[in-house]
């Protein structure tokens, strides 16, 4: 989160509901989640991000099956406000702020083999089959909650070209889960932890070059999230935060100084496994290894005013991370623009 010369952050309960709509065309306001099962290795991720002023939200359901397969739904349901995130048959309910909430969905799930397919999506869900799907997760916070608005030097929101803008206001935490996923007729009991964000403000998927990004929970006493941004100007930011209580330390998140990030990627230039090296503010270092045990490509298509039209690939990993001889799950989601079909931060 890069504040700028003499900002603040700004959290409180209510934010956890939802906010005024803003001028901006692009005005979004999402809440994300995901959760890992660590003893069945299965999990998922599950957002809404609603568009009041383009008339739709963008609803996703991904979940990772044991066997490999994953079952994904996306949807753009129409919306006509900004009331609650609940669209397109999935919904977060608030149960107390900053500390849990609710996640259910009931629908459907293209149910993939091979998730590579949904490299073309019209193709993928033509040629495999639709299956009910269904989740019912109840979210605990274990740490505190990072993140906020940034207000300028005299307490008003900081306010960001709409076409720069990326989730301008927005807070994390690492969360643990408890519920139940169905995918057809097989139902997963899961008790699992993973990572929430929950953002508002003018939002393209083009506004970034590329970035990566790495929710990852070893268990309640370790969790770490790292965060690398890339503009197109070359300007470059690294934040995230590591919670490591291990030690009897404060409870608290610790946060991330610097970053070093290298990939090996496949054929398709998609990340399957990842070395990172990083120091926090308080000097603390973690070496993390990352291998991607589940990827599925996904897209975002916008045309410009000007006619262009600019496409944003989108990897989505469920991901086995490995720090202090620890074993933890997580993501591992790398954002790119393509040219000329190739990723634009092919380098890391």
């Amino acid at each position: 989160m890069d504040l700028g010369k003499n900002a603040t952050i700004r959290l409180r309960p209510e934010d956890e509901y939802m906010h005024p709509i803003e001028a901006a065309h692009n005005f979004n306001e999402s809440m994300y989640i995901n959760l890992f099962d660590h003893r069945q290795r299965c999990g998922g991720w599950f957002r809404v991000g609603n568009r009041p002023n383009e008339g739709y939200a963008e609803m996703s359901f991904c979940f990772y099956l044991p066997n490999g397969k994953v079952a994904f739904m996306f949807q753009r349901p129409q919306i006509q406000n900004n009331d609650a995130l609940d669209a397109g048959g999935m919904a977060f309910n608030i149960l107390e702020p900053l500390k849990s909430l609710r996640l259910t969905y009931s629908g459907e799930a293209v149910l993939l083999d091979n998730p590579q397919q949904m490299d073309n999506p019209k193709a993928a869900f033509t040629n495999n089959p639709k299956v009910s799907a269904s989740a019912e997760i109840t979210f605990t916070g274990f740490t505190p909650v990072y993140g906020g608005e940034a207000l300028d030097e005299n307490g008003n929101p900081i306010e960001e070209d709409p076409d720069e803008s990326f989730a301008r206001a927005h807070y994390e935490q690492h969360m643990r889960g408890i519920g139940t996923v169905t995918i057809g007729e097989e139902r997963f009991e899961l008790s699992g932890l993973g990572l929430r964000d929950h953002s508002w403000g003018p939002r393209y998927w083009q506004n970034l070059y590329w970035y990566r990004w790495l929710p990852m929970v070893f268990s309640e006493q370790l969790a770490i999230n790292i965060s690398i941004v890339q503009m197109a100007s070359g300007r470059q930011h690294i934040w995230g935060m590591v919670y490591d209580s291990r030690d009897g330390g404060p409870a608290e998140y610790d946060l991330i100084e610097s970053a070093e990030l290298s990939s090996v990627l496949d054929a398709h230039h998609q990340a399957q496994s990842q070395q990172a090296s990083i120091c926090t503010v308080s000097g603390r270092r973690y070496q993390i290894k990352g291998e991607s045990l589940s990827l599925i490509p996904l897209r975002n298509r916008r045309q410009t005013d000007s006619g262009e039209w600019r496409n944003t690939r989108i990897t989505e990993a469920m991901s086995r991370f490995e720090c202090d001889g620890l074993v933890g799950y997580g993501m591992s989601e790398y954002l790119d623009q393509m040219i000329d079909g190739k990723p634009v931060g092919i380098a890391c």
